[in-house]
């Protein structure tokens, strides 16, 4: 396989033709080398649009969800961005190269050993991995500049949304099978907060997301 051609078919074919044309990015995804995070097995299929096995029963994200969610939230450099879902590194190495800092949780020990090994060797100094359940967040790291859900959530708890800024942005894949729907929340005031919803997808639930209190806006 010619890695760099299928890279760049996947920029061109998958993710630009769904709105994203952020130059910035579609620089970025360029840089930061997807196949060197996908699971050995699995290399082959690093820029399929498809979701790629991790251990646990979990999912990296499909390519194009996640260059759309990395786009809209919007990321400056000066921002700490919490990730919920390390999975295997790589969406926690993508918001570190456009953020000062980025904490990414994982619940799974071997999923959190997985992306700290690979954030590692590809250098990432500014992302640091935690062992730890992130349903409801991170209170201990709060507030948050973006939060970034690599899982879906069936609501999206009141807890996590007070963990960001006022200003912030919390990107989530929120509801049940077999409709799901992009969101992407900001904090406008201590206690109002705004719902844009981008587009529908699927993707694995959150490991310890049943059962969360729902909060109406």
């Amino acid at each position: 396989m010619d890695i760099e051609q299928a890279r760049f078919n996947m920029i061109e074919q998958q993710i630009r033709p769904w709105d994203v044309l952020d130059l910035e990015i579609l620089d970025l995804l360029a840089i930061v080398k997807r196949e060197l995070f996908v699971p050995a097995a699995y290399q082959a299929l690093a820029f399929v649009d498809m979701e790629i096995p991790l251990p646990a029963g979990q999912n990296m994200l499909a390519p194009r969800v996640e260059a759309r969610m990395l786009q809209e939230l919007g990321v400056r450099k000066h921002e700490t961005v919490l990730e919920i879902g390390a999975g295997s590194g790589y969406m926690a190495a993508l918001l570190a190269h456009r953020a000062q800092q980025v904490t990414t949780l994982d619940i799974v020990p071997e999923l959190a050993d997985m992306a700290r090994q690979n954030l590692a060797r590809h250098g990432v100094t500014n992302a640091q991995v935690l062992e730890a359940d992130g349903a409801h967040g991170y209170a201990a790291g709060a507030p948050f500049d973006v939060i970034c859900v690599s899982g879906a959530l069936p609501v999206v708890p009141r807890a996590m949304l007070d963990q960001l800024k006022v200003g912030g942005r919390l990107g989530a894949i929120v509801g049940a099978a077999p409709v799901m729907t992009a969101q992407l929340i900001t904090r406008l005031s201590d206690t109002e907060f705004q719902t844009v919803n981008l587009f529908e997808t699927m993707a694995t639930p959150l490991i310890g997301a049943d059962d969360l209190p729902r909060f109406r806006f």
